[in-house]
């Protein structure tokens, strides 16, 4: 059984780390050298900014479970159903759906991979050709507050695109 302390001793202007199980020490001057190196190797290369980097390595851009589920689930809602915005955010909250958070939930609806103009276009799509409805039909069903909640702009989008 190993058990690990997490603690900080003030030795001059180092702070020095011990990890029991393994018996190791590494000063944390060390560790940030390495760390200041590393974030200039990522900038250099141009595939993160040196604040991005400097968030990663202090653990600011980790999010919480809750979180990675509620885009996880959004993502597979709006690859497989094409809904809207506003719909995944009440589907993700509902009490008779997912129950995530509210905070969950709208950090999934503001991460999650979609296009919504090209969501309610494959929406309408669906409309058209299961249910037979008109273009006025699709239109008012994609905007509606009780149907799929998508904005004008992408319902104008998807009709405008609709196969006739």
């Amino acid at each position: 059984m190993a058990i690990i302390l997490f603690g900080v001793a003030n030795m001059d202007d180092e702070e020095s780390v011990k990890d029991v199980a393994d018996g190791t020490e590494q000063t944390a001057a060390t560790e940030t050298s390495s760390t200041e190196e590393s974030q200039e190797e990522v900038t250099q290369n141009g595939n993160e900014t040196a604040e991005e980097a400097a968030a990663d390595s202090n653990g600011e851009n980790d999010v919480p479970i809750e979180f990675q589920s509620a885009l996880n689930r959004a993502q597979s809602f709006s690859d497989t159903m094409h809904m809207s915005k506003s719909g995944l955010y009440d589907q993700l909250t509902s009490e008779y759906g997912d129950q995530f958070s509210t905070e969950a939930a709208q950090y999934a609806v503001d991460n999650v991979e979609a296009d919504w103009k090209e969501n309610a276009l494959r929406k309408a799509e669906d409309y058209a050709e299961t249910m037979h409805m008109s273009k006025a039909g699709v239109y008012d069903q994609l905007t509606s507050e009780y149907g799929e909640q998508f904005i004008q702009e992408e319902a104008d989008y998807a009709i405008d695109n609709l196969e006739k």
